[in-house]
């Protein structure tokens, strides 16, 4: 059995380190982020990488940066790994930490590479309504997912799917995929497919992107808007200058002929019998989850019995 190094951070790496973990590996440490303030009261929470470390009796080791942390690299290479996992680390490795197993470092991906190298692939996948995704795994070198791949697995996105849904999933078949990895490097049959030149990338998502713009996007922009952004941060219009979020839609198929007139953003219909309409540029969606400003999130009916919403309203 190989030693191994982990390095990860979010839920979508923990479940890459327990399926190491279960498959009998000899994990000599787990490096994740720093611990972070978090909520109103802003207490201090670990990783989800950490706190399966710590219920396994795993070695933690939290530093802030590991570029040009001579004390941090002499402390790795103390533990002479055959192989580094990396799995949604959060920080570029250097040259000084990819140069210590002799197997390489080796990392998961959340897409098909080589598309969608970057920090958001599984958002920019729904976000661009993609009918299909996978997880790689590669062998690390400086760039930017920019390593010979060794394995992919290949999965269909649903129409209906959100970020949430699809990272749950994903992270999932990341574990196996890495577990087959480990495998076939150490048996020495893991394959080595440079990636070449065509590749997309998916960079952060910013605040500004999840304004929904009624004038310009059809409704199936919208819809793959409201369910890539979700759980993350919501897509969000301005209602009578409050914001809302939609956190569900779908499409409807049959749009009558008196509301092609009617204006993309414009209320077509409230009240929470038939639930919440909106006119598009290209048609009408129905919104079935939703979230006031400073409220919670909730189904339509619920916010529509307490919240009463103007038809021919324009939502801007």
């Amino acid at each position: 059995m190989l030693n191994i190094i982990f390095m990860g951070t979010p839920d979508f790496a923990r479940d890459s380190l327990e399926a190491i973990y279960k498959a009998g590996y000899n994990i000599l440490a787990v490096v994740t982020n720093p611990d972070r303030p978090k909520g109103r009261g802003m207490k201090m929470i670990a990783s989800d990488v950490k706190e399966f470390a710590i219920r396994h009796n795993l070695p933690v080791y939290q530093p802030d940066k590991i570029k040009y942390n001579t004390e941090f690299i002499e402390e790795m290479k103390k533990l002479q790994p055959d192989v580094i996992c990396v799995v949604a680390y959060g920080k570029i490795l250097p040259k000084d930490i990819l140069n210590i197993p002799p197997y390489g470092c080796i990392n998961v991906h959340a897409s098909l590479l080589p598309k969608y190298r970057g920090a958001a692939p599984i958002q920019w996948a729904v976000l661009n309504g993609d009918p299909l995704t996978g997880v790689t795994t590669m062998y690390m070198d400086e760039g930017m997912d920019t390593g010979d791949i060794i394995l992919k697995e290949e999965v269909s996105i649903s129409n209906n799917e959100t970020t949430g849904e699809l990272w749950e999933r994903l992270s999932i078949i990341g574990g196996k995929l890495l577990v087959e990895t480990i495998k076939q490097i150490e048996t020495k049959i893991a394959p080595r497919i440079p990636q070449g030149n065509n590749y997309t990338m998916a960079p952060m998502l910013s605040k500004e992107m999840a304004k929904i713009n009624w004038k310009n996007m059809s409704s199936n922009q919208i819809k793959n808007l409201v369910r890539g952004l979700n759980p993350i941060m919501g897509a969000y219009t301005l209602y009578q200058n409050k914001k809302i979020k939609l956190w569900k839609i779908e499409i409807v198929e049959e749009v009558p002929k008196e509301i092609v007139e009617k204006v993309p953003g414009q209320i077509i219909m409230a009240n929470d019998k038939q639930g919440l309409y909106i006119k598009t540029i290209d048609g009408i969606i129905k919104v079935l989850e939703i979230q006031g400003e400073n409220a919670k999130r909730m189904n339509i009916e619920d916010y529509l019995r307490g919240n009463h919403m103007e038809v021919n309203e324009i939502l801007i």
